[in-house]
């Protein structure tokens, strides 16, 4: 894969790319990366980038000149391109799956007080990471590079993020290491049993609490076995006799 930046500020890329397992997997050749300085392509004669918005308001908007120009000397047939946009479709882990077998991802990251609006036209994907608003999108870039990214092939162990939570649409299961006891707090002895179905029966039950007590609107497209039901059916009669409690 690789993966094109469109920035104002490509030093911003540093700590992702040189950081932990992203940094290795760039060092292994897993990925090529690269941030394109879109200022380097203006046809201003002071190399300003944006002007004023039409129309009258405050703050400046980029250009379709210099951002379009740097678009098309990297776009190829196999490129996708992705505006990271407030108004976007919000990113989510299903998206991270499918970008990540992609060959080509082009990301325009936007500054001021906004872009062009017809710079709209020439993009695949809008994208958000929530109702929010940044300063800019390369925030939003790193954030949906890092979890593509983790992704590949050899980036890191296939079976460490089958279960990562929104993987299988619920949250990700209780996590426990050494030691056995701290101050008090023992860990499950299911799972020091050895026994494991039931290890894997109590990860999954567990997931399920998890998703119904903080993301309860991740069950509504989850399908759900007649087992999974009961249990849950269990979670809201003891919250209904005790009161809901966040676990």
């Amino acid at each position: 894969m690789k993966i094109s930046v469109l920035s104002l500020f490509p030093s911003y890329f540093d700590g992702l790319l040189n950081t932990s397992v992203i940094k290795r997997a760039k060092d292994n050749g897993l990925f090529e990366f690269e941030v394109i300085d879109f200022r380097g392509f203006t046809k201003e004669k002071h190399g300003h980038v944006d002007d004023t918005p039409y129309g009258g308001g405050a703050g400046m908007v980029l250009m379709c000149q210099p951002v379009l120009d740097a678009l098309a000397s990297i776009r190829t047939e196999n490129s996708t391109v992705i505006l990271l946009t407030p108004q976007g479709k919000t990113f989510q882990q299903s998206m991270a799956s499918e970008l990540s077998l992609k060959e080509h991802l082009i990301f325009i990251c936007g500054h001021y007080e906004g872009f062009d609006e017809r710079i709209r036209d020439y993009v695949d994907l809008q994208m958000s990471l929530g109702d929010f608003v940044l300063t800019g999108g390369e925030s939003a870039c790193a954030v949906i590079c890092d979890c593509i990214l983790r992704l590949l092939p050899g980036v890191i162990k296939q079976d460490s993020w089958q279960e990562d939570s929104f993987s299988n649409g619920l949250l990700e299961y209780p996590q426990y290491t050494r030691p056995e006891i701290y101050d008090g707090k023992k860990v499950p002895d299911v799972l020091l049993s050895g026994h494991h179905a039931n290890i894997k029966k109590w990860r999954h039950e567990q997931a399920l609490a998890k998703t119904y007590y903080h993301r309860p609107d991740l069950l509504e497209s989850v399908t759900l076995s007649k087992e999974d039901e009961m249990y849950l059916n269990s979670l809201k009669k003891d919250c209904q006799e005790n009161g809901s409690v966040i676990k």
